[in-house]
């Protein structure tokens, strides 16, 4: 009987768990959002009383995970033609492709830094005590083929293109500055005003030097919890959800494209 019993709360805690997970929206989203999403997250559970279970990484990674199979509700790129090409591919649910902001990069310092990045603007880059300069990689990474961009626009590519260091994504690119692998950083605003590392020295580049970082939000066909996924991204489209992006830098689409049209 001992064993029979022990076996019933063994299966009862499994179906309860498993039961748990069902409810969780399952989110692949883009590194730039790792603070906005943590909040946001937090606040929809507040309300709604369900879990945010949220994975970040590089927008080409994940893409490249979701053609073949991966178990994703709901994806938040920094990149909405990745999302435009899920739809297009019939992996996404029709109508639901939403672009939810427009991301910005700054040069990001350490706060002991000697440049006066303030001053010296792109400038600082060219330092001598400025020996490695972190982004990300512009091969899967927005937020790299952004800096590279700005970098070509300001004239100083280069000057610096053999200290530049890549980082998997935008986060660990803000990682390697931050932890004084690399002396300077092209990352998201939306990291260099975290709580992390809001004490250092940013300088934002100007929005005209690099082609808009579209954020894109859709929801997968193969989404097990497309009704929580929906939950959230209207919770995503709110007033609270626009307020929370804002605080980290985000800018919302111009008037009139905050919803992509289906192609």
């Amino acid at each position: 009987m001992r064993i029979v019993s022990r076996f019933l709360i063994f299966l009862f805690v499994l179906l309860t768990c498993q039961a748990a997970r069902s409810q969780e929206v399952r989110v692949a989203a883009a590194a730039d959002l790792k603070f906005a999403l943590d909040e946001l997250g937090a606040q929809y559970e507040k309300h709604s009383g369900k879990k945010v279970a949220a994975i970040y990484g590089s927008s080409g990674n994940f893409f490249a995970q979701i053609q073949n199979g991966a178990p994703f509700d709901l994806f938040l790129s920094a990149d909405i033609e990745y999302p435009r090409k899920l739809e297009a591919a019939g992996l996404a649910e029709a109508g639901t492709l939403y672009e939810y902001a427009v991301g910005r990069i700054v040069i990001w310092m350490p706060s002991d830094a000697r440049a006066d990045l303030a001053k010296l603007g792109w400038k600082a880059l060219l330092e001598p005590s400025v020996e490695r300069i972190a982004i990300a990689n512009p091969e899967h990474a927005p937020y790299g083929r952004a800096a590279v961009a700005a970098l070509r626009k300001a004239g100083v590519y280069e000057q610096v293109r053999t200290r530049l260091v890549y980082g998997e994504n935008i986060a660990q690119a803000a990682q390697f500055v931050a932890s004084g692998s690399a002396q300077a950083g092209i990352i998201a605003l939306s990291l260099a005003v975290s709580p992390p590392m809001r004490d250092g020295k940013r300088w934002e580049i100007p929005a005209e030097m690099y082609p808009p970082i579209e954020q894109g939000a859709v929801i997968l066909k193969s989404a097990k919890n497309k009704d929580g996924a929906r939950a959230l991204l209207a919770f995503l489209k709110s007033a609270t959800g626009r307020e929370i992006l804002k605080t980290y830098g985000f800018t919302q689409p111009p008037s009139g494209a905050a919803s992509a049209p289906s192609e």
